[in-house]
């Protein structure tokens, strides 16, 4: 709904206090609006619609400005309010679940998927993903919005037209062995930071972008060019595999003037066949602790005694 984990953090919290709050006018029963776990969800839309409210429309790059032809010019930082933020997995996802609940969950966490959500009118974009993503039948969306069926199967039929026009890649690995070694051979190059390694593992057409920075930039080309330029600073990275909107990631660690390794960026890999798609560099170390990553200091060597 809200296309950012730290927005999401607060609604959470601003949640379980309305519920706190009301809790002497709740009683868990069935007659009472199904039981616990509806009366949770219906807060925690209402928190999330009126939070909607007072803001504009969450991005990514590709959206706002047109694509740099390579040179080793980052363009100018927007406010972290601008764009869409990636998740980990492991918040978003049950991958102990049925396998085809699974890749439900993995496609509608995808940065693709929630960047076209923001498109939507929030109230669409609540009655989508109740239905479309929590499964939940029209009654139970009609019931928690306090409207009627009819409202609900209309406003999700324009919902599904919109996200239809935005023609979402729903592309994905040739297999689970293809996608660990696009990302063994991604953490291999960028720590020895090989262009032309990096950039074998690439689409022709492929992207790579870097919010807060509005530079984006298309095809092997561009990217060459520019992963040529940061030469200078990189090839002394460390990387740690995750996993992000149901996508293999990395969490990426630089060290600073004095050789300890801090917190860098969360890149995020699409892959579609056998190749990367797309690279989402997240600078912004605050992602860090939201994913339960360490502070880099174990790549440090240890201060002399």
């Amino acid at each position: 709904m809200l296309a950012s984990p730290h927005d999401a953090e607060d609604a959470v919290q601003d949640t379980l206090m309305r519920a706190w709050q009301a809790r002497q006018r709740f009683e868990d029963r069935p007659a009472d609006r199904g039981g616990l776990r509806p009366w949770l969800y219906r807060i925690a839309t209402n928190v999330c619609l009126d939070s909607l409210k007072s803001r504009s429309r969450r991005a990514l790059p590709v959206e706002l400005v047109p694509p740099g032809t390579g040179e080793f010019a980052m363009g100018d930082p927007r406010p972290e309010a601008t764009w869409v933020y990636p998740i980990s997995d492991a918040l978003a996802a049950d991958d102990a679940g049925d396998p085809a609940m699974v890749v439900m969950e993995r496609e509608t966490v995808r940065l693709a998927f929630i960047a076209a959500l923001q498109h939507l009118a929030p109230r669409q974009r609540a009655v989508l993903i109740l239905r479309d993503v929590l499964s939940w039948r029209a009654s139970e969306v009609a019931l928690l919005l306090e409207t009627s069926e009819d409202a609900v199967n209309g406003t999700l039929k324009r919902a599904r037209a919109a996200l239809a026009s935005a023609d979402i890649d729903s592309g994905a690995p040739d297999s689970a062995e293809v996608e660990r070694e696009l990302l063994e051979g991604y953490v291999e190059a960028f720590e020895r930071y090989d262009v032309d390694a990096l950039v074998a593992l690439l689409h022709e057409d492929a992207i790579v972008e870097m919010p807060p920075f509005e530079l984006w930039l298309r095809g092997v080309a561009d990217i060459r060019t520019f992963f040529a330029g940061m030469q200078d600073e990189a090839g002394h990275d460390r990387l740690l595999a995750i996993r992000a909107n149901g996508c293999p990631a990395v969490a990426v660690y630089r060290p600073d003037p004095a050789g300890v390794f801090q917190p860098y960026a969360i890149m995020v890999l699409e892959i579609t066949g056998n190749r990367i798609a797309a690279i989402h560099a997240f600078l912004d170390t605050s992602l860090f602790s939201l994913f339960g990553l360490p502070p880099g200091d174990q790549f440090s060597p240890p201060p002399q005694l």
